[in-house]
């Protein structure tokens, strides 16, 4: 996937300036696919020469003026295009692993610490997730009416989220639990 596309969809869900925009992939799209400010404006410049972004000039009072983004025709068409793309599954590549691999030719004890900390990051991740999802979804009631693809959309991919940092923390618990396993003394 290219930034592009990420943009494109950020934009389509709702315009907004490039401060926004860099916010909301901090905030969401961010989990998923990361991007500098630096490297969203970049982008930004391009896809408004290449005609895919319209951008309209807000005046602010009490602030500076800003830009505000909003897809224009051909970026939804690029967008669909891409969308109609097969994707090529995604390896894992994964740093500790191969940690957890190579401690057979040292301490294995010694990388508990780093275990916990990789933990400790994907259970504070997984308590943001949570509460993002009962923050922007709730529960879902019989008022809610008819089903709202973006809505139902973002959702799911949150799920996704969910399950990954479940999974990471099950591995991770299995991962020490074997590191306890050996001593210090080999």
């Amino acid at each position: 996937m290219a930034l592009e596309h990420a943009i494109l969809v950020s934009l389509l869900e709702k315009p907004g300036s490039g401060y926004e925009l860099a916010r909301r992939f901090e905030r969401s799209i961010g989990y998923f696919w990361t991007a500098t400010h630096q490297q969203i404006y970049r982008v930004l410049k391009r896809m408004e020469s290449d005609g895919w972004i319209d951008v309209r000039d807000v005046v602010q009072y009490g602030r500076p003026d800003k830009k505000e983004y909003s897809v224009a025709g051909p970026g939804r068409a690029a967008l669909s295009v891409w969308l109609h793309e097969p994707t090529e599954p995604e390896s894992v590549r994964h740093d500790l692993a191969v940690k957890v691999r190579g401690a057979a030719f040292d301490d294995p004890s010694g990388l508990i610490s780093e275990v916990e900390r990789h933990r400790q990051a994907h259970t504070d991740r997984l308590a943001h997730y949570l509460a993002g999802e009962t923050r922007d979804f709730g529960q879902p009631s019989a008022d809610d009416g008819p089903l709202d693809a973006e809505r139902e959309l973002q959702h799911v991919v949150l799920r996704g989220g969910i399950a990954y940092e479940r999974m990471m923390i099950a591995w991770l618990d299995d991962v020490l639990a074997t590191l306890a396993r050996f001593g210090t003394d080999r």
